[in-house]
């Protein structure tokens, strides 16, 4: 069939769908489309019909109850309450009405889905709500309360959101694909400030949008928004790889200057980017500094997030399909698969990527439908990071000698990704006994982190996933670990016995990590162990490359002098982006192979490595003589097709 109008798709639609289902309207929903039905059992129990239209109208198809048709939200939870057992364990049951969803958090949602869907299935038949089952952390979320509360607050402007988003992207084409080019905005030849800006004749998209935490306060802070390839009234989509600051912090900075499109990425880092936005600003403010955007701002961009999964092929504009694939870096981390015109060219965008298994997650895809154009993350370009097994000896060393001088470890952790992975390990060795058993306190986001985590278990390592789900065990959970629920709490654990601290911010950039080195840093027993990137620049980063003073106001606004007395030590190992050797091996297995391979994200030195590496090595060994690398600098343009 050849390519359908609206009309066409509403008048087949009509057609396929069984008459007791009672089909009453088409509408757009973001860059789905909805088909409105009176009874939606009909069309789970017949799943073929749908799975029929899909591939006819090539769209994407979400079915929803008519409002009409729903049960008022008091039922909605009786019905609920008098059908899912007690042994569920239900925490919390609210409502998302612009899509005619009921979420419902469970401590054991197995118990609330049933046996072969039959519990999810009759919640449908007598309520009319489409339910969405969340796993309940130990310690309710936060942000997963403020991200339901503003859909359910803001049903009207969502519903006009999602709409004008599927107006957009499903309008008719003017231009055959014929060109596309790649404008770099910021991470290019330098760590921090990610974004890059995709066009063709009739669209325009970013793929991130963030800041570089080194350079606070000055105009490298900020990606290049002021380039006039970048126009936000004509920007049909943001597409967020994950949820770490230098790749999402400035989404609702575009809002606030009035984009109003929609914010592309996976559900994890939907909630994760609201609690590290919220973060961001909570800093600024302790730090005395001007945020650039506020809290509405942060409430826009949740308004216009659309969550996809993993492997979920979608129309974003009416050129471009999207499709996220597993990236291995942090929970929800995702490599980005554009699909441009029909074939016309693919590119492949890594965001951060581990190209190797962890405890916390499964290693990045390497397949892909089609790959012309490859962005890759260089961080670690042309260098060797020790070994997983190598770094968790050092850690364990490192840890059990501090504790053994009757010393303290701080470990400064990223709350998103590493805080969890650096808690499995401290279990794991603990509970072997290889690792000196002392308190292990738990500060600042890490908690509610990682409870983003329990409730995403879907998206973590099929091990640990396991785990989590059928209850066998649940690390995170773990005796070991003590959670530090208020700030007046932090001087006693300075003052008191031999521990280990994880805290953040990992670079010691503000958060209670900070309070934690003013208090241990100037003792020689005690142990600062980073084990996450430090870009140049931040506190972290110069204490790494040798700062042994630090100037830092004191509490009472004083200036004082902290003299680095104890142990510093960067294990590398731990890192959640790919070294050298796994970049290669990266290059060497991605299927099917780039023409054109771009590096990003990485310091000068380190992209060039990359570069030459592929232009004298890579292409000769893979007998692909037109295989180019570029390292491109910030504001090139390049053109790709």
């Amino acid at each position: 069939m050849s390519v359908m109008t609206i009309m066409d798709m509403r008048r087949y639609i009509a057609e396929k769908l069984p008459p007791e289902a009672g089909f009453t309207r088409m509408e757009f929903e973001g860059p789905a489309i909805a088909i409105f039905v009176k009874n939606p059992e009909v069309l789970i129990d017949q799943g073929y019909i749908i799975a029929d239209i899909v591939t006819t109208i090539k769209k994407r198809i979400v079915v929803r109850p008519d409002p009409e048709v729903r049960k008022k939200e008091e039922e909605v939870e009786r019905e609920i309450a008098s059908l899912v057992p007690k042994e569920a364990e239900i925490t919390g049951i609210t409502f998302d009405p612009s899509v005619g969803e009921v979420i419902i958090e469970a401590r054991k949602p197995g118990l609330v889905i049933g046996k072969n869907g039959i519990l999810m299935k009759e919640i449908v038949r007598r309520t009319k709500w489409k339910p969405r089952i969340l796993r309940s952390p130990p310690r309710p979320s936060k942000t997963l309360r403020l991200y339901h509360s503003v859909l359910y607050h803001e049903e009207r402007e969502r519903e006009r959101i999602l709409r004008t988003i599927g107006e957009r992207a499903f309008r008719p084409p003017l231009f055959e694909a014929g060109e596309v080019t790649v404008t770099c905005l910021g991470g290019f030849r330098e760590v921090g400030r990610s974004a890059i800006l995709v066009k063709t004749k009739e669209s325009s998209v970013l793929l991130d949008c963030g800041l570089n935490p080194g350079a606070m306060g000055s105009p490298d802070a900020f990606p290049r928004l002021d380039d006039p390839q970048l126009d936000l009234s004509s920007l049909d989509a943001v597409v967020v790889t994950h949820a770490h600051l230098d790749h999402c912090a400035l989404v609702p900075y575009l809002f606030k200057y009035g984009y109003d499109g929609p914010v592309y990425c996976t559900p994890p880092t939907a909630h994760l980017m609201t609690l590290l936005q919220m973060d961001f600003l909570k800093v600024l403010k302790e730090q005395g500094h001007v945020p650039p955007y506020d809290i509405r701002h942060v409430k826009e961009a949740i308004l216009h997030t659309i969550p996809l999964n993993y492997g979920v092929v979608t129309d974003i504009t009416p050129d471009i399909k999207l499709t996220f694939y597993n990236a291995g870096h942090i929970l929800g981390s995702a490599m980005v698969h554009l699909h441009i015109g029909r074939g016309f060219h693919n590119i492949v965008y890594t965001g951060d990527f581990k190209f190797g298994r962890t405890m916390l997650l499964e290693p990045a895809a390497k397949e892909f439908p089609r790959v012309e154009t490859l962005i890759m993350e260089c961080t670690y370009g042309g260098e060797q990071v020790p070994s997983r097994a190598e770094a968790e000896a050092m850690f364990v060393k490192v840890i059990n000698e501090t504790l053994e001088r009757n010393g303290k470890v701080l470990i400064p952790v990223p709350a998103v990704g590493r805080a969890q992975e650096m808690m499995l390990v401290i279990d794991k060795y603990m509970r072997e006994g290889k690792l000196i058993e002392a308190p292990v306190y738990v500060d600042g986001m890490i908690s509610e982190a990682t409870a983003i985590h329990i409730t995403f278990a879907d998206f973590l390592a099929s091990k640990l996933r396991s785990g989590i789900q059928h209850g066998t065990y649940n690390p995170f959970e773990s005796e070991y670990f003590t959670t530090v629920d208020h700030p007046s709490e932090r001087q006693a654990i300075i003052d008191g016995p031999p521990c280990i601290i994880l805290a953040s911010s990992g670079m010691l950039e503000g958060g209670p990590s900070v309070e934690y080195f003013k208090g241990l840093a100037e003792d020689e027993r005690n142990t600062i162990v980073f084990v996450s990137y430090q870009i140049e620049g931040t506190l972290g980063g110069r204490i790494v490359r040798g700062l042994r003073e630090v100037e830092m106001r004191g509490d009472e606004g004083k200036i004082r002098i902290i003299k680095i007395r104890a142990r510093v030590e960067a294990i590398e190992g731990f890192t959640g982006h790919s070294d050298g050797k796994q970049l290669i091996s990266f290059l060497y297995n991605i299927q099917p192979k780039p023409r054109l391979v771009l590096l990003c994200h990485g310091e000068k030195t380190r992209c060039t490595k990359m570069e030459e590496f592929v232009n004298n090595v890579l292409k000769k060994k893979l007998n692909k003589p037109r295989m180019k690398g570029l390292a491109p600098s910030i504001l090139e343009t390049i053109r790709l097709a």
